[in-house]
């Protein structure tokens, strides 16, 4: 199993949408939400992905996608 850890805006709509479910459960990942920070117009979420790379390189492009903007993560994400 591969692990990944990415910061993801929702923006918009977006906001309101389950797609972190969706992606989760579409594509067999495990998310770990390690940092959230949410209002009505912008979200922003720190999660920890785990699965196969594969399924972890559709879910990321999924989100894209979606209009999520994603960002790999490096260093301690709890700072």
């Amino acid at each position: 199993m591969a692990k990944r850890v990415v910061k993801l805006t929702f923006l918009g709509e977006a906001v309101k949408k389950p797609l972190t479910f969706e992606m989760a459960n579409k594509y067999n990942i495990m998310p770990n939400i390690r940092r959230a920070k949410v209002t009505e117009t912008i979200g922003e979420l720190v999660l920890e992905l785990e699965g196969r790379e594969e399924d972890l390189d559709k879910g990321v492009e999924f989100l894209k996608k979606a209009g999520v903007i994603v960002e790999p993560v490096v260093g301690d994400v709890l700072e």
